[in-house]
């Protein structure tokens, strides 16, 4: 008896995937077909669409949410739709890392790794690098504030200084193609009060941020200077692509409220929190290398019973 329901079980979770793979996928491209046509996107020269949707499948075979089901047959047809859409439009794969997906109950959500942020930042055709470097005490930095922007000078360290219990900050560069530059600069308070949002208990000892604490420094420095730098470029041609990259932040965040409120219901305190700045809990894996409406022109962040694009 356990033996039929065990292969009925897989029969339909066979027919559900071949379902979301026929339909959804075929969706998506003709979408990113017709704002192609349309002159609304444009991917680099080493980006496929196709295959960043043949490596999403793989990867969403193989998700689960919180409660081990596969996310292919408990979110919605429509929250998969939407993220598959938003990880092309934002030219990310996530065979590199790049993005995740995440299902909060029934809706699936799109996470940017620090990686996505970076690959989306260097479309914008201006930027050469991305580095981020953590300051640790008895570093002497040197910084300089010009025309608003901060520009660290010079950076020197001693060996012995290297210590990650002694950590006093972190800074992101980025480096354009014309050889100038602007950072980011952030202090370890600033650092773990982003950390706070995080749901992956960041002050216990064997947590991501204790274990990695450089490279989880560099992450947050970097995802923020991506960030501003995407937020205040002002690109028709890539209008489309900055709307994603919101897009998929706001979603973030609006799909998490309303499953806390879900799950807390009966509860007098909700924690509502921002996660666009950290990898989500219900990630199968923790890579510390590593996220239309009516009209055509937008994409919202609501999550409906039809595909919001």
């Amino acid at each position: 008896m356990g033996n039929e329901l065990a292969k009925q079980e897989n029969k339909e979770l066979i027919e559900i995937k071949e379902m979301v793979d026929k339909n959804v996928t075929d969706f998506v491209l003709e979408k990113v077909q017709s704002f192609q046509q349309c002159g609304q996107i444009f991917f680099p020269n080493n980006y496929s669409p196709e295959n960043a949707l043949k490596s999403a499948w793989l990867v969403l075979q193989e998700t689960v949410d919180k409660d081990k089901q596969p996310v292919l047959k408990t979110c919605s047809k429509p929250s998969i739709a939407n993220c598959l859409l938003n990880m092309v439009i934002q030219g990310l794969n996530p065979a590199k890392h790049q993005c995740y997906f995440i299902a909060y109950g029934k809706q699936l959500t799109l996470m940017r790794s620090y990686f996505g942020s970076m690959a989306v930042a260097k479309q914008f055709g201006e930027i050469k690098d991305i580095t981020g470097e953590v300051i640790y005490e008895g570093d002497k930095v040197e910084t300089e504030i010009k025309h608003g922007k901060t520009i660290i000078k010079s950076h020197i360290r001693s060996f012995e200084n290297i210590d990650k219990t002694k950590i006093n900050g972190a800074y992101a560069t980025i480096i354009y193609l014309d050889n100038s530059e602007e950072s980011i600069i952030m202090t370890m308070d600033q650092i773990k009060t982003s950390w706070k949002k995080s749901k992956l208990n960041p002050d216990d000892k064997d947590s991501t941020h204790s274990l990695y604490t450089e490279e989880m420094c560099k992450r947050t420095v970097i995802n923020k200077i991506c960030k501003h730098y995407i937020n205040t470029k002002d690109d028709s041609n890539l209008n489309l692509l900055k709307k994603a990259f919101e897009t998929s932040d706001e979603e973030i965040k609006e799909v998490q409220v309303a499953y806390e409120i879900e799950e807390n219901a009966n509860k007098e305190v909700i924690d509502i929190t921002d996660t666009t700045e950290e990898i989500p809990e219900h990630s199968e894996e923790i890579d510390i290398d590593e996220t239309a409406s009516t009209n055509e022109n937008e994409i919202t962040n609501k999550s409906e019973d039809k595909p919001t694009f």
